[in-house]
């Protein structure tokens, strides 16, 4: 199989030559071999694992998302990702990774509320003062 994991704004990875690959949806994880019917999934955060002949097996740390399988050819489209071949350091990878995401988020939510309010404090005065 030919596997690209697309992020927002670049391809995280491109492999061929993938024998197997393992997510995790809502009902639980399931695998993807190459002669597996075509499908969709709807990913939920969590180890989306797959295996080359050269690679071995890699397991990427994902967030929410969709796989996506189309003959040989399966994408798998999320926000964010974490790679790595040990799961202990992918561990702590993602706690860095999905952490500081979380923090920045929260920073720019903080801030889009601040202009919301202010953008409703001058409306209300511009409409009161009519």
């Amino acid at each position: 199989m030919n596997l690209k994991i697309l992020l927002p704004f670049e391809v995280f990875a491109e492999k061929t030559g993938v024998s197997r690959i393992v997510a995790e949806t809502r009902d639980g994880s399931f695998g993807l071999w190459p002669h597996r019917r075509d499908c969709v999934a709807a990913l939920e955060p969590g180890i989306l694992t797959y295996e080359t002949m050269q690679d071995g097996s890699v397991y990427v740390a994902v967030d929410e998302g969709v796989l996506v399988k189309v003959g040989a050819d399966v994408f798998v489209s999320v926000r964010h990702a974490v790679g790595g071949t040990d799961l202990s350091q992918l561990h702590e990878a993602v706690k860095r990774e999905f952490l500081k995401l979380d923090e920045s988020e929260r920073n720019m939510r903080e801030a889009i509320n601040r202009m919301e309010g202010g953008f409703v404090r001058r409306f209300t005065e511009f409409h009161h003062g009519r």
